[in-house]
């Protein structure tokens, strides 16, 4: 990815380039970003896009469980350095991670990617890891974090994550069982359960999460999907894009189909001034071309402008 990025002549580099330019945010949750330990690929997409006139001079990007090894025989091939076998999917360490851009300054951040899935209350992780697993397996096949921004208006709390594709599994459903539960993690913590240190005490925030959990469609365990969208701290502005339609993922027809994965959810009290979806047949308004928005990825940008 470093490569494409420095090289400035990567069809999908330069197509999320001029979309991340033209959405013009003030902070930009990146999802499926790589990872290295010096942030030379997020430095350097940073700097292609402060040249194409849109500047991010704040960003995190803490290490991610994708592709970390764990050791252990998790998929029961007989393998213990297989992607499978990653805390989360991954052919190497950091292989699909995120990154926060900010066009304000970053305050305190709460890691949690390192939590064992075992701590969670009420978790579904013992039923389906293997014991030797138990202990270091974590909640998160990426990672999940509560950023502090700096706004004008005051602090602003992203809480982001990227949650397991609950398939890609057998009749066990531990994919599905640790999607169920990376999701209801965002409840508790709401909640006021932290794995450490203080409850959540924000007044201003969002929920911007790939969930990989369509409210009504595809595989996995839509309850705790649905209860972190009836959450009461919580709203949903049911971003669509112009034609109709709320599904951020274009993925091939007839299974799984367009989905709805990838959600902003802000604080129930905040006032919601626009949201929307971004797909190529839209994305002339924004001055990005049709195969452009198509180029930049098959999850599509999905936006909302709040006031407080």
């Amino acid at each position: 990815m470093l490569r494409d990025i420095v090289s400035r002549d990567d069809p999908a580099v330069l197509a999320t380039r001029d979309l991340i330019a033209a959405a013009d945010a003030d902070i930009i949750l990146l999802l499926d970003i790589d990872h290295d330990a010096g942030l030379a690929a997020l430095t350097a997409l940073a700097e292609l896009l402060d040249d194409a006139g849109s500047p991010y001079p704040h960003r995190i990007a803490p290490a991610p469980n994708t592709g970390r090894p764990t050791g252990v025989d998790l998929d029961g091939d007989g393998r213990t350095w297989r992607a499978r076998d990653a805390q989360g999917f991954g052919y190497f360490t950091g292989d699909g991670g995120m990154a926060l851009l900010s066009r304000y300054p970053i305050g305190t951040v709460r890691d949690f990617t390192a939590l064992p899935w075992i701590a969670l209350p009420g978790n579904a992780a013992t039923d389906v890891t293997p014991p030797e697993a138990l202990e270091l397996l974590a909640l998160h096949s990426v990672g999940a974090w509560d950023v502090e921004v700096l706004t004008p208006s005051g602090p602003f709390h992203v809480l982001a994550s990227h949650a397991s594709p609950p398939v890609f599994d057998g009749p066990e459903d531990r994919n599905g069982l640790r999607n169920a539960d990376e999701v209801r993690f965002w409840n508790l913590y709401l909640g006021g359960w932290a794995p450490e240190g203080a409850p959540f005490r924000g007044e201003h925030f969002a929920l911007m999460a790939t969930l990989n959990l369509d409210p009504a469609r595809g595989e996995g365990r839509r309850m705790a999907l649905r209860a972190v969208l009836d959450n009461p701290r919580l709203q949903d502005p049911e971003p669509m894009r112009p034609g109709g339609g709320r599904e951020t993922a274009d993925w091939p027809d007839p299974v799984p189909g367009d989905l709805r994965v990838d959600y902003i959810l802000p604080a129930a009290e905040l006032s919601v001034a626009g949201a929307g979806v971004l797909w190529p047949d839209e994305a002339p308004m924004l001055g990005v071309s049709r195969d452009q928005a198509a180029t930049a990825s098959d999850h599509r940008l999905v936006w909302v402008d709040l006031d407080f």
